[in-house]
C-alpha cells in the first residue's frame, strides 16, 4: 500500500504565499522521487498555516525525498520564512483519486 502524510508548517505573518509557492514550483520533479500526489495550500481561518498532503509509493520514498538536491534547496528557500511550527501525521493509503490505484 501507499504512504500518506499530512503536515502543517506555520509561515511568519505575510510570508505564507510565498512559502505555498515554494513547493508548487518544483511539483514537476516529484514523480521521479516516488510521489502520486502532492497538494499544498493555505488553511482556511489561519493566515500562517500551510497544509501538504502526500501519497508516496512507500515511507522509504518520503523519508528519502528531503535529501534531493531540490527538497534541500527548497527547505533552504523555505526556513527564514517559518516560525518552525510543524505538525504532521503519517497514514497508510488504502486508496482514493489520486492515490496511485
Amino acid at each position: 500500500m501507499a504512504y500518506g502524510h499530512i503536515g502543517s508548517l506555520k509561515a511568519r505573518p505575510g510570508k505564507r504565499a510565498d512559502v505555498v509557492a515554494i513547493p508548487l514550483s518544483g511539483a514537476g520533479g516529484l514523480r521521479e522521487l516516488g510521489c502520486g500526489s502532492c497538494v499544498v495550500g493555505p488553511a482556511v481561518g489561519d493566515p500562517d498555516t500551510i497544509v501538504v498532503t502526500e501519497v508516496r509509493e512507500s515511507k522509504d520514498h518520503h523519508d528519502a525525498s528531503p535529501r534531493s538536491p531540490e527538497a534541500k534547496e527548497a527547505v533552504a528557500a523555505a526556513m527564514p520564512m517559518l516560525t518552525g511550527e510543524f505538525t504532521g501525521r503519517e497514514l497508510v493509503v488504502a486508496g482514493g483519486l489520486g492515490a496511485g490505484d
